[in-house]
């Protein structure tokens, strides 16, 4: 005899659980992540709320300080030498950023024809490279290509270009281009992942419906593949940005700031006014002033990216 559920009630009906308080476990939630808010309030923003604290003051470090309210801010800007590295800076966004995710790219469409082939393993892996190479080892190593006697000035004779070979990074007009390509160079494999990453998330069909349509590869990369990838190309930008304003290893291992001070970068200025000179209140300054420009860098670049996914 077959027993029938009474009307209105499932026979698969799971007994109800009993719903713990939002307050246990909103609180449970708060435990798991106080290991890492403390963490995160210790060493992350202690040092800039002390950061911001020396910026007030004239301090060597050691000794007494004295209280001078935002003159050090006014010095970052009056300062030709402290102006002089920010504006290196910005202008070595455009080796660090653009040419980076240009070429990315560029490399990235060319590697995702080839994905078949043995070809675009070996690219994939040959430029990712400098991501997994110190950047002091990239930066010894290119200095030693760029000198006066080094590899590439050899094969400019080679080829018959003897009369432009210089020494790159010790000449005014030609050592913040060759610190920016050293770290086009540096980047580049990165932006080419993460593209690349971003372009195998584009539906096919897409292509296949722009070649019946009678467009050629240009207009599938303009139209297709440059649109769809507005977010991977925002994280790179921004990515290479802070890298750019952010820039130390290579500066300092390629020219430690020079000939002159044609290569100083804030990160390096603040190295040497903290610890050379004992500027601690000018260096700390300096260091907030470039943490309100990556800032203020990186936000609209995210706004930009958020927008066009709307």
């Amino acid at each position: 005899m077959t027993t029938r559920p009474a009307a209105g009630r499932s026979p698969h009906r799971r007994p109800a659980r009993t719903a713990r308080p939002l307050g246990a476990r909103g609180l449970a939630g708060w435990l798991f992540v106080l290991p890492a808010l403390a963490f995160y309030a210790v060493f992350v923003l202690r040092p800039i709320a002390l950061t911001f604290q020396y910026s007030l003051y004239d301090w060597n470090g050691i000794g007494a300080s004295t209280w001078v309210g935002l003159a050090n801010y006014g010095k970052v800007f009056t300062d030709r030498d402290l102006f002089d590295s920010l504006v290196n800076a910005f202008q070595l966004i455009v080796f660090f950023s653009a040419v980076p995710v240009v070429l990315g790219l560029a490399v990235a469409a060319t590697i995702r024809r080839i994905a078949a082939s043995r070809l675009a393993l070996v690219a994939r892996t040959v430029l990712f490279l400098p991501q997994v190479i110190p950047l002091v080892a990239a930066g010894i190593a290119w200095s030693w290509l760029l000198a006066s006697t080094g590899m590439v000035n050899q094969l400019l004779s080679l080829v018959g270009l003897g009369g432009v070979t210089r020494a790159w990074l010790g000449e005014f007009a030609t050592a913040l281009p060759a610190v920016g390509m050293i770290g086009a160079w540096v980047l580049l494999g990165l932006c080419t992942l993460l593209l690349l990453a971003g372009m195998s998330k584009i539906d096919p069909a897409l292509y296949e419906a722009a070649r019946l349509d009678g467009a050629g590869p240009w207009r599938e990369f303009v139209s297709i593949t440059v649109p769809s990838l507005r977010q991977e190309i925002a994280v790179c930008v921004t990515v290479t940005v802070i890298a750019a304003l952010a820039s130390f290893d290579i500066v300092y291992i390629a020219t430690q700031g020079g000939p002159g001070n044609t290569t100083m970068v804030p990160g390096l200025q603040i190295f040497y006014l903290a610890f050379s000179e004992r500027e601690v209140g000018t260096a700390s300054a300096l260091a907030v002033v470039l943490m309100l420009l990556v800032i203020a860098c990186a936000l609209p670049i995210q706004w930009f990216a958020k927008d066009g996914n709307k």
